[in-house]
């Protein structure tokens, strides 16, 4: 059977306007603007003013509530994977922070054998984000004592033993000299992504030039803008080759800044940077901190960012593009994204004032418990 939905705030993205959408077998296979077609063989459910958009891909997640996607146990992949379907992301990667290379297995193994699972309860994991550990000297979080200068051996070796389990590495251009690492990674189909670094504007455009795309968490973990040295967050901003990603939870980034930033770069990435709240990391004020009043990561979801950046001003179609269509661009996913005929029947209906899910379709699957927040 096909359903379809309707709602008066179709966002494909786009600017949100009334409009249907129907899908079978886990497909979008028709969609259009006004009142659907009714086949009376056809499920048709009203959604009223909600707003209708691509489900959320977040493109860095390392934990939820008490699971650590570093630590997590297999049911734990499993939680944080269906209180994200909860939220609106519909798919992810699982980001592993830095920390020994002989460590890094286990965690990988888990994720692997999520991915080949296909489990449909939850999020689907795309891949795994390594944040580290070559990491340069802006370290924020990330234990400085674990960083070292990429190791291309430890790097093709993984690649060769799980190919296309890592989708994204985070690593500073100044821990990978002549930038072997990067071409190594790149080659392989691996976005490469530029933080935790005081790299120098030409540094980050040398690296971009090896292959590097992406910025993680632009303006954390990186020096500031400065207008003698424009550094980093020179590069990202003014590098068309660089698609910076940002968090926008109100506590990392101004909402001066992420204004100035979505309107300077079109593809721009907004990511959760969401961490587990236990093992050392306590919530307060919004967001995760360490102990000694180190910001860690955020607490909320993309759910939440969209609501962020619209307050912040932000017009609705391009707070939904940032976590939608930009995130399965990078990653080169055509079926994901945007809600297109062929495209996956990934789908969120959010509240058109708070702008929190009220529903939730994966594969054309309804999510249960959507709206709970742990």
């Amino acid at each position: 059977m096909t359903a379809i939905l309707t709602s008066t705030a179709l966002c494909p993205p786009g600017p949100p306007s009334q409009g249907w959408i129907a899908f079978a077998d886990g497909v979008i296979v028709d969609m259009g603007r006004g009142p659907p077609p009714i086949d009376t063989h056809d499920s048709v459910q009203d959604l009223g003013d909600a707003l209708i958009t691509p489900g959320f891909i977040d493109l860095q997640c390392n934990g939820v509530a008490g699971d650590d996607l570093a630590t997590a146990e297999d049911a734990g992949w499993r939680r944080a994977a269906a209180s994200l379907a909860q939220h609106g992301t519909t798919a992810y990667c699982g980001t592993l922070v830095s920390a020994a290379l002989d460590s890094y297995e286990v965690p990988l193994a888990r994720a692997e054998a999520l991915q080949a699972s296909r489990a449909a309860s939850g999020a689907a994991l795309l891949g795994v984000h390594l944040e580290g550990p070559f990491l340069g000297g802006a370290p924020g979080a990330h234990d400085a004592a674990l960083l070292l200068d990429a190791d291309v051996a430890w790097i093709r070796a993984l690649l060769e033993h799980r190919p296309g389990l890592v989708r994204i590495v985070t690593l500073a251009p100044e821990a990978d000299p002549g930038f072997a690492a990067t071409r190594l990674l790149t080659d392989a189909g691996v976005v490469v992504a530029l933080g935790h670094s005081r790299a120098t504007y030409d540094q980050a455009r040398d690296a971009a030039d090896a292959g590097a795309r992406m910025v993680t968490h632009l303006f954390n973990g990186m020096g500031p803008l400065h207008h003698r040295e424009p550094g980093l967050v020179g590069a990202a901003l003014d590098d068309d080759r660089l698609t910076p990603t940002i968090i926008a939870d109100g506590i990392h980034v101004h909402a001066a800044v992420l204004r100035l930033t979505l309107a300077r770069k079109a593809n721009v990435v907004v990511v959760s940077d969401a961490v587990a709240t236990n093992r050392g990391v306590v919530a307060r004020d919004g967001g995760a901190f360490l102990a000694d009043g180190t910001l860690a990561g955020a607490t909320s979801l993309l759910d939440s960012s969209v609501s962020t950046l619209v307050r912040a001003g932000v017009a609705i179609e391009r707070a939904v593009e940032v976590v939608t269509t930009a995130p399965a661009r990078l990653l080169g996913l055509d079926d994901r994204g945007r809600l297109a005929v062929g495209a996956r029947a990934d789908i969120v209906a959010s509240d058109v004032e708070t702008l929190l899910p009220r529903a939730v379709w994966i594969g054309g699957v309804p999510v249960a418990d959507v709206g709970l927040r742990p």
